[in-house]
């Protein structure tokens, strides 16, 4: 089908994502508009005029295609189609046309490196060693000895190879075993996956999150990874407890023929105006690979690697470190910023918050330099639920308990309400218990305070969205002395001056020289005489933004 002209309503601006902010939908937890239990499409149109009124400029919607859900739609069986328990492509159309109508944009969520093991393409593989489509996975002999290929690991856990009876052989799996990986060295997986990203953009997407973007092509000999030394090892990608994190993963993803694939991504998109945002899964070179992968016209337009969705504190410090980082491996790349998301633990609970340190990091992540992609629930505070064993429906968390609980608990349904125990979301038991913790941040209660955080969200939003400064200035002077954070942010005459205190004890910090006025409505401090300031004395989790005047 080929959009009506109210679906492809062309951005305004064609370099809108440089600087925007996206707010993620899951759609299983957003709205029940069916009454089983599960979020769908019409829920979330049914909800678009609440995420207009958050001032974003798009949505993100994680996977609502044909699936087995063994992964939670990321395990693909059909492309081209919308799953039943999300409903039909016709509620699509209707939510991108709503969508457009308020101004918002609407990308989805592409899962190209692997398939459901129920999709066509590898049932066919899997019948023989010489049928069409017998190499549009990664299939391989055995070792002499009958056991797998190589040492790559499945970040599921154990062995990222499973034995075919029909074929007599091995096929590669990143994650679950009923995901298997498709094989981009082979041109017509490629133009497949074209085919697909196409069939996307003529319903009136305006761009994409690409899952696993560095995962895509493995080492076509098939290599040992190598060990990865103790003191590398970090917990970003996965679990401390799982293996996967013993490797440096060379040869199973990473791999340079990406960028020639890349490059050919990026034209189709060219040619309809679209963008993506790219997660690269990578513990050690996420910034180089984000570097790479968003260079000017050859790869998608931004990507985000793990370094703020990381287990450890995000201190002053680290965010030096990372913007360091970044400056020496990707000093033309363009990030895409976030705290949370579907796959980690919530912020909130993740760093500790209280409600003021909630009201910092949301401001913070909205002054620098990037775009911004926001975790539904993520604007009213929303902490990690804590689910029983029981309640479990994640195969990670099941894999790994009690040790790690997996990714159900930022995964419960949206808090639209408190007058019932499933919070608005659904008339019928939800798929995810509601966290009966979550019921006092609910919209509807905080729609009604003033001071709530859901109205902070809306104001720095605001602001990022009306000052080119914030949106993709340059971003200099930062520095990180103690828990103080502070940066300018500049662009076409306009200066904009962040602090951030990031710890539980009062500091103070020094704006650079000159006359400045704070910024109203973001809870900053207040000017001195004549708009100059001295040393400004900041409590706990707080901030202060100055304009130049």
């Amino acid at each position: 089908m080929t959009a009506t002209a109210e679906q492809l309503q062309p951005a305004a601006d064609p370099n809108w994502w440089r600087g925007g902010v996206i707010y993620q939908i899951y759609p299983r937890s957003y709205q029940d508009s069916t009454g089983d239990g599960v979020g769908d499409l019409a829920g979330i149109t049914e909800r678009l005029d609440y995420v207009a009124s958050l001032g974003v400029d798009a949505i993100w919607i994680s996977p609502f295609f044909t699936s087995p859900m063994k992964d939670f739609g990321y395990d693909v069986s059909d492309y081209r189609d919308v799953d039943p328990m999300f409903g039909t492509l016709d509620d699509f159309d209707a939510l991108v046309a709503k969508a457009h109508g308020l101004g918002v944009k609407v990308m989805i969520d592409l899962v190209l490196s692997h398939t459901s093991d129920q999709h066509p393409w590898f049932q066919e593989s899997r019948t023989s060693r010489d049928n069409p489509k017998s190499d549009w996975f990664v299939w391989a002999d055995p070792k002499p000895d009958g056991t797998p290929p190589n040492n790559w690991l499945s970040i599921f856990g154990g062995t990222g190879w499973q034995w075919d009876v029909r074929r007599q052989q091995y096929y590669y799996h990143a994650f679950l075993t009923s995901q298997p990986d498709l094989n981009f060295h082979n041109p017509d997986v490629q133009d497949a996956v074209l085919d697909v990203t196409r069939f996307w953009l003529e319903r009136g997407v305006d761009g994409f999150r690409l899952d696993t973007i560095n995962f895509y092509f493995v080492d076509d000999e098939l290599r040992d990874n190598p060990a990865l030394p103790p003191e590398r090892r970090n917990a970003k990608i996965a679990p401390a407890v799982n293996p996967y994190n013993h490797q440096e993963h060379l040869f199973s993803k990473n791999r340079p023929e990406n960028l020639g694939f890349l490059k050919r991504f990026r034209l189709l998109l060219d040619e309809y105006g679209a963008c993506a945002v790219g997660e690269v899964g990578d513990a050690q070179l996420g910034m180089e690979l984000l570097g790479q992968y968003t260079k000017a016209g050859t790869g998608v337009q931004m990507c985000y690697a793990f370094d703020f969705l990381a287990a450890d504190p995000l201190t002053a410090a680290r965010v030096a470190e990372v913007f360091e980082r970044l400056e020496e491996v990707a000093p033309d790349g363009w990030p895409c910023w976030a705290f949370s998301n579907h796959d980690v633990q919530r912020h909130v609970t993740r760093w500790g918050l209280c409600e003021q340190g909630a009201r910092c990091y949301a401001t913070l992540i909205h002054a620098l330099r990037g775009s911004v992609c926001l975790y539904q629930g993520e604007e009213l505070g929303l902490s990690e639920a804590r689910l029983s064993f029981e309640d479990l429906q994640d195969p990670y968390g099941i894999e790994f308990w009690p040790e790690f609980a997996g990714r159900d608990g930022c995964r419960t349904p949206m808090v639209w309400e408190a007058s019932n125990t499933n919070g608005g979301f659904s008339e019928a038991k939800p798929w995810l218990p509601v966290a009966a913790e979550h019921l006092g941040n609910a919209v509807s209660l905080q729609e009604e305070r003033e001071d709530a955080l859901l109205h902070h969200y809306r104001a720095v939003i605001g602001l990022r969205t009306s000052s080119h400064a914030l949106q993709e200035g340059d971003q200099t002077g930062l520095r990180a002395d103690g828990d103080m954070l502070s940066f300018v942010r500049e662009a076409d005459g306009e200066r904009i001056f962040c602090a951030f205190n990031l710890g539980g004890a009062e500091v103070s910090v020094h704006p650079p020289e000159g006359e400045w006025r704070a910024i109203e409505d973001i809870g900053a401090s207040e000017p001195g005489e004549g708009g100059h300031f001295g040393g400004i004395h900041l409590g706990p989790w707080h901030y202060t933004l100055l304009r130049a005047v």
